[in-house]
């Protein structure tokens, strides 16, 4: 009888450890991430783990950067306002400059002048130096020559003009980007430096909110004129301008110290700090390498549509992950329930135990399908 009942009591303890098992709770997470980066793959959305989707769930304030972000970075030169009488002798300079520099506004300029058949690239150069968030200088073929913003003209201890002054307001009114040239200490040329705003980013700003984005906000570090009128062409609630790559990592650490889950986006070497900095960094996949190195997602399509839907992925991953520990731990409690209850046993235990393993791994796989059933997810 001792032996019986010690044999019933090791058969129950059997019993209970291996229907107590939680197999669909140790697969269920990992199965939803894998599900959901799945599909954000199949999209050109590179998502750089579980934990970066998890993240990315959570956010709900959405920082980006102007230049090659918010715009697609295919600058061309609008209108150049000349003060000097060698307009060509200037450009050819100031071309040969922005050689030296990988910025889209530099790369409109040299398009610009090659267009014009000036001949700039033999140009000697020497002692060139990048001011981020300010512009470049250099001593170009025996000239001193500067081109960039306003702080980069005071630095070298230079004023406009008040008729300078007015074509300067003039162009940022118009949403131009504005190049300041200086030659030897003299302002020559303000070179007006249109860029096209992406045709479907107020759109799918506008989407991004409803799926759960409080807060939209442009850092940039180009004037303040400029950002406004992009801002208000695109409805964007907050724009900080003329920011060097330090001060914009200083209004993402604001962001979070206020108790906000903040994500960055953007393209350019410069905010691979920013993009760091942030909860959740996000790359233009016509990005810097060193951008799209640092941060936690790539959209390797660029597109506005691709952030929308990787934001609403993350969000219904995170809830098919939960959906499956309630699976699981359910199971669980039913199983243990129905042993002592006397209507569940080893067999039919193991049965519905391996049920909810496959249950768990089929909830997960709806993923792979998530996005297809409505056009509005389509970017």
């Amino acid at each position: 009888m001792l032996v019986g009942l010690i044999s019933r009591d090791f058969h129950l303890a059997i019993t209970v450890l291996v229907l107590g098992c939680p197999g669909a709770l140790v697969i269920g997470a990992p199965v939803s991430n894998v599900a959901g980066i799945g599909n954000g793959a199949k999209r050109g959305i590179l998502v750089k783990g579980g934990e970066a989707m998890d993240t990315f769930a959570k956010i709900d304030t959405f920082v980006f950067d102007k230049t090659g972000t918010l715009t697609k970075g295919t600058t061309a030169v609008s209108t150049i306002k000349n003060y000097t009488e060698n307009e060509g002798d200037s450009l050819a300079l100031v071309a040969r400059l922005e050689t030296l520099s990988d910025h889209p506004l530099g790369r409109a300029v040299i398009h610009y002048a090659q267009e014009k058949d000036i001949d700039f690239q033999q140009l000697a150069v020497k002692d060139n130096q990048t001011i981020k968030g300010q512009g470049i200088t250099a001593e170009i073929d025996g000239h001193a020559v500067c081109a960039g913003n306003t702080k980069l003209i005071a630095a070298h201890k230079l004023s406009l003009t008040p008729k300078q002054v007015q074509d300067l307001h003039q162009l940022q009114q118009t949403g131009s980007s504005v190049i300041i040239v200086a030659i030897d200490k003299k302002i020559t040329q303000i070179i007006g430096v249109s860029d096209v705003i992406r045709p479907e980013v107020a759109e799918q700003l506008a989407k991004l909110k409803q799926a759960g984005a409080k807060q939209l906000v442009m850092l940039t570090g180009d004037n303040q004129m400029t950002a406004d009128y992009v801002a208000d062409m695109l409805g964007i609630d907050e724009v900080h301008a003329e920011l060097l790559p330090d001060e914009k990592v200083q209004f993402v650490k604001k962001y979070q110290e206020q108790g906000l889950h903040v994500a960055f986006i953007g393209d350019g070497i410069n905010d691979s700090p920013s993009l760091a900095a942030a909860d959740i960094g996000i790359a233009m996949g016509s990005g810097t390498d060193v951008a799209i190195e640092t941060s936690d997602v790539v959209l390797m399509q660029s597109s506005f549509g691709s952030l929308v839907h990787a934001y609403r992925l993350a969000k219904k991953t995170v809830l098919n992950t939960r959906e499956n520990v309630v699976i699981a731990i359910g199971v669980v409690l039913f199983l243990l329930i129905g042993l002592f209850a006397g209507f569940i046993y080893m067999a039919s235990g193991m049965f519905v135990h391996e049920a909810s393993i496959l249950i768990v791994i089929f909830n997960a796989m709806r993923l792979l399908y998530f996005g297809h059933e409505s056009k509005e997810e389509k970017s």
